[in-house]
């Protein structure tokens, strides 16, 4: 049997399992969701404390770049979370 033949049966298997079971088809995450919210926690405090030092350092300047950078942070957030709610 040739590797062309063996990858297309492979193919074939993998998609009757995950029709029989869909959680089968869901990608695996590389990295646990626990890391990661504990990684995307620290990343955000230290933004978040840069942001007030550069709201004190550059006055009026360093308020209107935090003001961007937290509407385009809720923005994303309010995207994501209707994206995953209307793959329900």
């Amino acid at each position: 049997m040739s590797t062309r033949d063996t990858r297309r049966e492979f193919e074939a298997i993998v998609g009757k399992l995950a029709a029989e079971d869909p959680s089968l088809a869901r990608p695996v995450r590389m990295i646990p969701r626990r890391v990661l919210l504990s990684v995307l926690a620290v990343v955000g405090g230290l933004v978040w404390a840069a942001l007030s030092v550069l709201m004190v350092v550059w006055g009026a300047v360093g308020v209107i770049i935090t003001v961007v950078t937290v509407a385009v942070a809720v923005g994303l957030g309010v995207h994501r979370q209707r994206r995953l709610l209307s793959n329900k």
